[in-house]
């Protein structure tokens, strides 16, 4: 006897079928993809550690440079770590004629920079005068001199004693969000934000105008922040030996030195860039027309030599680049790396 099957169950079958083949080749589709993921991740992964060496081998290569500049008394911008032509009788030394530039490491190439931190102003060493100077000549308003100066010092230094203008842990716990005062030295100059008084514009500066002389920030509106000469990030640095190196500071550092008017700063300058150049701090600041007594004032803010050098890294593979950024100490001919971590 023949047992014949309704049109639908057959129908509800190939149903089942279709959605049955659906599910495998969206799960098949899936797995392809994770695959594919995985695999780049992995792919990623390897040559971020690639990135990671280049960008290393890079640091030490700039290590191996300054090791070789080490033994001069002086630290200049002629010299081969800045990407000068070589200072006096570095000409014969055995980094003449090589690159900081497109250096081959592993599969790739790095680029470069060293920036001699010596050239602008330690946050953790500056006392009142030098920060209130700096405040003065950006043009910030007379009442934020003080509060900003006091409040940097009661940052940094580690007790809980609130000078005249300055804020301790119990002003800023009544902030939102609230949090306590450092009291021990900044790493890194972006805790200025977290003082009192600091503005985002001070710091970052996004309209820099030309300095012209001292500002005392008259001539903008009630509630309205001035037009600041310069930004608090391009000269303050949070590692240094402490002193600033005539030989290496940009003119707008050079006229923050209390008792070097622009006028003298230019000066300086002139000297620094003479034929000869100056390389002593007695000559640089006898050409500028210094009394002994504010030659004597500058020298506790001066030097004419670097120890501390922030190093750029740019390793190259292909068509691309990652930052990596250094902090190293030179002591003569030694060079140790104080920190390594990719710039963001």
């Amino acid at each position: 006897m023949r047992i014949s099957h309704p049109k639908e169950d057959r129908a509800f079958a190939v149903i089942i079928a279709l959605v049955a083949v659906t599910v495998l080749t969206i799960l098949a589709g899936a797995f392809a993809y994770a695959m594919k993921v995985e695999t780049k991740l992995a792919a990623n992964t390897n040559n971020d550690e690639e990135f990671y060496w280049i960008g290393r081998g890079g640091v030490e290569r700039a290590c191996w440079w300054l090791g070789v500049e080490g033994g001069q008394p002086y630290s200049t911008l002629q010299q081969y770590w800045a990407g000068g032509p070589g200072d006096g009788p570095e000409t014969n030394s055995i980094l003449n004629g090589e690159s900081l530039n497109d250096f081959p490491i592993g599969d790739g190439t790095v680029s470069l920079k060293m920036v001699e931190l010596e050239s602008k102003i330690n946050i953790n060493t500056a006392d009142g005068p030098l920060l209130q100077n700096v405040l003065s000549q950006q043009g910030a308003d007379a009442g934020a001199i003080s509060e900003v100066s006091d409040s940097i010092l009661d940052w940094i230094d580690p007790d809980d004693n609130t000078r005249p203008a300055g804020a301790e842990s119990d002003y800023y716990l009544g902030l939102t969000p609230s949090y306590y005062a450092k009291n021990a030295p900044m790493d890194s100059t972006e805790e200025l934000l977290l003082v009192k008084g600091v503005t985002h514009k001070m710091y970052y500066n996004d309209s820099v105008s030309s300095p012209s002389g001292h500002k005392l920030g008259f001539g903008h509106e009630p509630g309205q922040e001035p037009d600041y000469a310069f930004a608090l990030k391009d000269v303050f640095t949070a590692y240094s030996s402490g002193k600033i190196n005539l030989l290496t500071a940009g003119d707008t550092v050079l006229g923050l030195i209390p008792g070097l008017d622009t006028a003298a700063a230019q000066q300086v300058e002139a000297a620094r860039n003479s034929e000869p150049p100056a390389h002593s701090i007695q000559q640089l600041l006898a050409q500028a027309g210094l009394s002994p007594q504010a030659a004597q004032q500058i020298m506790n803010y001066v030097t004419i030599i670097g120890n501390t050098y922030e190093i750029h890294a740019t390793a190259t593979i292909g068509q691309l680049s990652h930052e990596y950024t250094a902090i190293v100490y030179r002591n003569g001919p030694n060079v140790h790396v104080v920190s390594f971590y990719r710039s963001h």
